[in-house]
């Protein structure tokens, strides 16, 4: 069962009844608060019961801090006391943290073995007690509140995209369905001498592997939430133009080309010809451009927001018209193009145009009325709600809404299994970062968790995923495993 990250598991169960041993299988040994072990860091030992009250207040004050910081927490105590267990749920709740509590209904013969076997035993009229008590502890469980009441079975705590993906993972191994995938790029990690290697290498092995599409971020430097703006950066429609060279069949786009950074005419004409080049590859992703600073470094005029919208829309007006026949004037809100010639005309007809946005009001809009597709984030949630809006502007604009796609970016850390992938968390994660919180950030899961999630991405209405990669580094040989470990993934859905 997954829980997601970060939650507060309880343990309860008389003494003997397996809990710190379920524990340790199961969660690291630093999220586990354990009444033992705190005894023997306020006492001689952890049979010191002398110690116990003060082993309680160190307890409580390390799950206050705990919960205080959003960490997950396994609380190994007896957990019999009804009054401590309310207050620990209460005290997630008001951290917006899921809580549950596991019940150890070891039968009391197998207790009192146990017991028997240790070194240093329970008391027998103590364990006797709690084993009589234990009818009335369980059955109140079910009335206190917690997400889940569980028994000792295997659990694992996922990032909340995860939490329903294995019930998803066999809706699609039982009933497949498909989905397209881009690959994103947004980062040249190989440096001036080896950048066109490495990009040869990550474009035709995203090919082999199986992925539609492949994708870059448009800026002119880094943007601050991926790196620095020293970093190296590539402009975009001449990468494409590199990528068309090295691959024979994805598609090829920006995601996007913010709408002030060329003539709209001349970006035209650049998609056009990338069009051609390619074989018919080319995809036009445009969206509304927010980077000031790089604007500001540029010398470019950076609009105020409904301007930069009159420039989307006229951008969506213009780009099929020169992408057509003739050479006719187009004149829009704020562009005036005496003269559309465009020749060689795309090889697509249409070539296909992205917006990219989730704007609700004006750029769903816009989509909806010229656009091929329309870019997301967010959680399946977030893609289901956006994709009705998109679907209610399509049929307010009279057009079918299977004509707009809604395709959905996100960030994707793949590992065969639980180890491979907390590994990569453990490298990838910027120190000051907690894990699980980095790995919510970047969606750690195991192959069958990211094909469960991409399951309920399509159920919710995304017709392709574009995913970036954080740990497509340097090297051309671990890009290429990277790549790689998408591969099954991808192929769950062709």
């Amino acid at each position: 069962m997954n829980l997601p990250s970060p939650c507060v598991v309880i343990l309860v169960g008389p003494g003997a009844a397996g809990k710190s041993t379920w524990a340790l299988e199961h969660f690291p040994a630093d999220t586990i608060v354990s009444s033992d072990r705190l005894r023997a860091v306020a006492g001689s030992g952890e049979d010191d019961i002398t110690a116990s009250a003060d082993a309680f207040d160190l307890l409580e004050q390390i799950v206050r801090l705990r919960l205080a910081r959003g960490l997950t927490t396994v609380i190994d105590t007896l957990g019999l006391d009804q009054e401590r267990r309310t207050a620990w749920l209460a005290l997630a709740r008001s951290h917006g943290l899921a809580c549950v509590a596991v019940a150890f209904d070891t039968s009391a013969e197998e207790c009192r073995l146990r017991n028997r076997l240790r070194a240093k035993r329970i008391p027998a009229d103590v364990l006797a007690s709690q084993l009589r008590n234990w009818p009335t502890v369980r059955a109140a469980l079910d009335t206190e509140g917690y997400d889940e009441v569980l028994l000792p079975q295997a659990v694992r705590v996922v990032p909340e995209a995860f939490v329903s993906a294995s019930a998803a993972l066999v809706r699609q191994q039982e009933r497949p369905t498909g989905l397209r995938f881009g690959l994103h790029l947004g980062e040249f990690p190989a440096g001036r001498e080896g950048m066109s290697d490495w990009l040869r290498v990550v474009a035709s092995t995203a090919e082999a592997v199986g992925f539609d599409a492949i994708y870059v971020m448009d800026h002119f430097r880094q943007i601050p939430q991926v790196g620095r703006a020293w970093d190296d950066f590539l402009e975009s429609w001449t990468t494409l133009a590199y990528l068309a060279a090295c691959t024979s069949h994805v598609r090829l786009g920006t995601l996007v080309s913010g709408i002030t950074y060329r003539n709209v005419a001349h970006l035209g004409k650049i998609a056009a010809t990338l069009d051609v080049l390619s074989g018919g590859r080319a995809v036009c992703g445009i969206g509304l451009a927010w980077f000031e600073a790089e604007h500001k470094a540029y010398g470019w005029d950076f609009p105020s927001v409904n301007d930069r919208y009159a420039l989307l829309e006229d951008a969506l007006r213009l780009l099929p018209v020169m992408w057509g026949p003739g050479n006719k004037a187009f004149h829009g809100k704020l562009l005036d193009v005496p003269d559309t010639s465009c020749y060689p005309r795309p090889l697509q007809d249409p070539l296909p145009l992205l917006v990219g946005g989730g704007g609700e009001k004006r750029t769903l809009r816009l989509a909806a009325r010229y656009a091929s597709a329309a870019n997301v984030f967010g959680s399946a949630d977030d893609v289901r709600h956006k994709s009705d809006v998109l679907r209610a502007h399509c049929v307010a604009a009279g057009r079918e809404p299977a004509e707009v796609a809604l395709t959905h970016l996100s960030t994707v850390l793949v590992g065969k299994d639980d180890q491979e992938l907390a590994a990569s968390v453990e490298r990838l994660r910027p120190r000051r970062q907690d894990p699980a919180k980095y790995a919510a950030s970047v969606h750690a899961g195991t192959v069958e968790d990211q094909i469960g999630r991409f399951r309920e991405l399509a159920e919710a209405g995304a017709a392709e995923v574009m995913i970036r990669l954080p740990d497509l580094d340097a090297s051309p040989e671990q890009a290429t495993a990277v790549l790689e470990r998408m591969a099954p993934v991808i192929e769950a859905f062709h």
